[in-house]
């Protein structure tokens, strides 16, 4: 009979209670002690949810304090020289410093670069290496776990990151692969401990043979697994997600290890070579339930693809999600709001595990046939691309820039923020109260509005030169407009794990996509009739509303994107007649939706683009469009960024060291128009000081025009304190006005 196992479970707690533990020990409310006691009791709960679904395999070593990668840079030792000092005393805290700068021991010091973990909304800790790096193994905390599970009754399967696709991950050096001799014994080491430790089965995540991988990178493999082959005692499963293999299956296949995971989800195409390929003394595993999505999987097209497998090489067919389950909510059944008529379309991570053991009985020799789940008639994708061909605004930038600096009167390095403020336990109770029906909405929205009148208090008593309303009003920057548009479903309790303790909710598109009404008019109007300065519009743009929500499966996700484009021009040219001049579109996602095959790029940025675009194609020429992005890799669609044609772009690059901005301040090509990189980390609590500011502003003037800068954070504030922030900002404020003269 096929087995069943999954590649990783969400971390966070059913009801994020790992979130809670995080947050009270850095403020220092609870003790290392009890945080500790929260995770053991998250992991518990995580490996008895897959024992009692009936898995054949228990994965574990998916847990993190922070994030998985992370993890591996402090079992490998891989911890940047800033970091040493108070290592020996508190390793968790030196862990936590290490994320975001401070805990509750130890000097402040600048956080590790985080990026996105490869198109998904997850960010983790980007290993940093040097020329003379080395390498030492301390896994402890990974064999404690495994004796945890163990003496659980629990019948292990501990997962890692694969040494390749860990080096991938790393910056700093100009070929990390160099770094693999001195990395690879390590390795070894972990697994001879792990087969110590009586894990039958090991596995090993490489989800970069799902890119175009350079040659060297490719030949790396084959070498490096005949080594880790030798030394392991344990069986080894090499598990890729995210994208096809193509190239790269033959190779994976040809590896000396015992099994095979494939994301059967991003590629069907190839479960059937796969299982001609898969060798008789290997396993193939089938990703087959959405790792990345909520509604119920259409067991019945499984059931079909995968019983002539079944049937081929039964218990050598493994039966799994697509990838970790990190990217779905924890438990449907922790959403007591929901209609039934949507909660029976749905499957969050632990409803995700009932679908492999019903699917593991449904492909058994025999098996009744399933019902099928219908399939919707759409638009393709490229009548989309075709609709949005010419979506250009009428007047060049060069035109436009002209009639913006004469309206608007700004001085040269202008001060912003991103977007968003504090939100407070204040403003979070009342909107529980209003949500709960406990206050009447006059009253939640009387409260709003003094939280907007104080935040454009604040910001003229910094002296900010443009400013935000605050976004008082929202929950999330996706959620909001989710909630606010027809074609979603809103959750609960559906929350995804972004990084740290960051935890997300996103909106579920269920069906066409409409605006009822206008959705942030009032707020910006009421804003703007505070102050005398402008106040930017800010809006989510369509691409990062698609990409950070569950899509529909049942249409292309350009079609929504568009849908979702149309409903924010109106509300874009309902800001510009309610006299708002800047609008912010925001588009930190724009990358996370691109194909990690350079293949499918073009596609994807021909409709992407183009919906950005249609947003704000008809406003006026004097109407100031600004847009937003973070942590991504901005090099490689240096040429999409440009053809959004926003006015103003600001950047996350603080964390990165401004590394971020070569590709926008290049001597060919770079960004043409007008650029705010953020000179300070916000996920950090750090205040920076008003000298290192001065210093960082003087090196961007380096590279670019002064006419052309904006001074700003890197990211929205929601998440800081206001003593925090107000500090920050001023000195920001203070640096640029030094840097002026």
């Amino acid at each position: 009979m096929a087995q069943t196992h999954i590649l990783g479970y969400p971390r966070i707690g059913a009801q994020r209670e790992l979130k809670r533990a995080q947050e009270a020990y850095w403020k220092g409310e609870i003790d290392q002690r009890a945080l500790l006691a929260v995770g053991a009791q998250v992991r518990s709960q995580n490996w008895q949810a897959q024992q009692a679904a009936g898995l054949t395999l228990t994965t574990m070593g998916d847990f993190a304090w922070y994030d998985q990668v992370l993890n591996h840079s402090l079992m490998f030792g891989a911890i940047p020289e800033r970091f040493a000092a108070g290592a020996a005393d508190n390793k968790l805290d030196q862990y936590f410093r290490v994320a975001r700068g401070r805990a509750p021991s130890g000097e402040p010091v600048a956080a590790s670069a985080m990026t996105k973990w490869f198109d998904t909304n997850y960010h983790y800790l980007v290993p940093e290496f040097t020329a003379d790096q080395s390498f030492s193994l301390d896994a402890e905390w990974l064999l404690a776990e495994v004796r945890e599970a163990q003496n659980l009754g629990h019948n292990v399967k501990p997962v890692i990151i694969g040494p390749l696709t860990y080096l991938w991950l790393g910056r700093g050096v100009d070929n990390a692969l160099d770094l693999l001799p001195k990395l690879l014994p390590c390795y070894i080491e972990l697994l001879e401990q792990l087969a110590n430790a009586a894990a039958q089965w090991v596995q090993i995540d490489e989800p970069i043979l799902g890119l175009d991988l350079p040659a060297l990178w490719r030949n790396a493999y084959a070498p490096t697994y005949e080594a880790l082959a030798k030394a392991s005692g344990s069986k080894l499963l090499l598990a890729t997600y995210f994208s096809p293999l193509r190239e790269n299956l033959d190779l994976a296949f040809g590896l000396p290890v015992d099994g095979v995971h494939i994301d059967a989800v991003r590629a069907p195409e190839e479960l059937v070579p796969a299982a001609a390929l898969v060798r008789d003394d290997q396993v193939l595993s089938a990703g087959v339930i959405n790792g990345r999505n909520v509604w119920r999987t259409d067991l019945a097209r499984w059931q079909r693809a995968l019983q002539p497998l079944a049937e081929k090489l039964g218990e050598r067919l493994w039966l799994s999600a697509s990838c970790s389950l990190l990217h779905s909510p924890v438990d449907l059944e922790t959403e007591t709001a929901l209609a039934d008529t949507d909660k029976h379309k749905l499957a969050y991570s632990r409803q995700k595990l009932d679908e492999l053991n019903a699917l593991q009985q449904a492909v058994k020799p025999g098996a009744e046939a399933l019902p099928t789940i219908a399939q919707t008639q759409s638009r393709s994708e490229a009548e989309v691309r075709a609709e949005l061909d010419n979506t250009w605004r009428a007047q060049k930038f060069a035109e436009r820039v002209a009639v913006q600096r004469e309206r608007w009167q700004l001085p040269q390095l202008p001060t912003t923020t991103i977007g968003s403020f504090p939100q407070t336990d204040v403003l979070r109770q009342v909107r529980k109260q209003y949500k709960s029906g406990e206050i009447p909405a006059q009253d939640y929205n009387d409260h709003l509005r003094a939280e907007i009148a104080e935040a454009i208090r604040r910001q003229e008593i910094l002296g900010l030169d443009v400013l935000v309303h605050g976004e008082a009003e929202r929950n999330d920057m996706v959620e909001y407009f989710g909630e606010q548009l027809d074609g979603f479903i809103h959750t609960g309790n559906g929350w995804v794990q972004s990084y740290g303790s960051r935890c997300v909710k996103p909106p579920i598109i269920a069906g066409d996509i409409s605006r009822p009404q206008a959705m942030t008019v009032q707020w910006s109007e009421y804003a703007q009739s505070l102050s005398k300065k402008p106040v930017k519009g800010m809006l989510t743009g369509p691409v990062t509303i698609l990409n950070w929500s569950f899509p529909r499966e049942d249409i292309p996700r350009a079609v929504s994107c568009l849908q979702i484009a149309k409903a924010l021009r109106q509300e874009v040219l309902d800001l510009e007649a309610a006299g708002i001049g800047i609008i912010q579109i925001d588009e930190p996602a724009l990358r996370e939706g691109l194909p990690l095959r350079v293949s499918g790029h073009n596609d994807y940025f021909a409709w992407a683009v183009g919906c950005f675009r249609y947003t704000c194609s008809e406003v006026k020429a004097e109407t100031q469009i600004h847009t937003h992005m973070c942590y991504s890799n901005f090099n490689s669609i240096m040429d999409a960024i440009v053809a959004l044609d926003a006015d103003v772009i600001t950047i996350e690059s603080a964390r990165s060291d401004l590394r971020l901005l070569q590709a926008f301040a290049g001597e060919e090509g770079g960004y043409p128009n007008e650029i705010g990189p953020g000179i300070y980390d916000i996920h950090s609590p750090n205040v920076p000081e008003r000298t290192e500011l001065v210093n960082r502003l003087r090196e961007l003037l380096k590279v670019i025009p002064r006419e052309k800068l904006w001074v700003n954070p890197d990211c929205g504030l929601k998440t800081r304190s206001w003593a925090e922030v107000g500090s920050a900002l001023l000195n920001m404020v203070e640096a640029a006005r030094t840097v002026r003269t």
